[in-house]
């Protein structure tokens, strides 16, 4: 399963990068937002960092809108992937892009049969949010399922990215289930390289090879 990290935090790609466990990024309005800069720099100084897939999402709501400004995310980098919400407008504007050869990572996903639509609609990826879905005491694991499980039987090969990650579990069941990819804040990435038996051994380690010396 490939990793990427949720954020548009320059820093922390940086140093996940470094780590070499992250294969992409994905950003949005939100997060692009936090950091204070011009959208359009910040995803082209992510796409000279990482070498993978780079989601930059379009500000606007109409087809006409989303295509120009799908095209024009296209532009900055070769590796830019548009993000699309999941709307009939965006829909139309997913084929159309698909159809200039623009890759779309469908988001705002919260059933299976959205990410139906988004797949047969020319999506690259779909993008199910299942934090928010588990915040309104539904099982959103259980979409994950559900759309490996679709996708299986019918061969279709857009990817699915886990989005809305909240904890390492969702990361682990996530590659358990067989998704292409979990999208996650730096910091639960971080979480799941630390363990506290990790410690305990090293430092074992470490006091024996000094008693060793003496």
């Amino acid at each position: 399963m490939k990793l990427y990290a949720d954020t548009a935090n320059i820093n922390d790609i940086k140093r996940l990068n470094e780590l070499g466990i992250i294969d992409g990024v994905t950003t949005n309005p939100s997060l692009v937002a936090k950091e204070g800069r011009d959208y359009n720099e910040v995803i082209k100084e992510i796409c000279k960092i990482v070498n993978g897939p780079v989601s930059a999402e379009v500000l606007s709501i109409t087809t006409k809108e989303m295509v120009l400004d799908g095209i024009a995310y296209s532009k900055l980098h070769k590796n830019v992937v548009v993000k699309i919400p999941m709307t009939a407008e965006g829909l139309k504007a997913t084929k159309e892009l698909n159809g200039k050869g623009i890759k779309v990572n469908t988001t705002l996903i919260f059933t299976p049969l959205q990410a139906l639509l988004a797949a047969k609609a020319g999506a690259a990826y779909v993008s199910p949010f299942i934090g928010r879905l588990d915040d309104i005491s539904q099982d959103g694991m259980q979409i994950i399922q559900d759309i490996v499980e679709i996708f299986q039987n019918y061969e279709i090969t857009t990817e699915i990215i886990v989005a809305s990650v909240r904890n390492p579990l969702h990361i682990r069941d996530a590659a358990i289930i067989g998704a292409d990819i979990c999208t996650c804040p730096p910091n639960v990435l971080e979480q799941i390289i630390k363990h506290p038996l990790t410690d305990i051994g090293l430092k074992k380690f470490l006091e024996d090879w000094e008693k060793s010396r003496k």
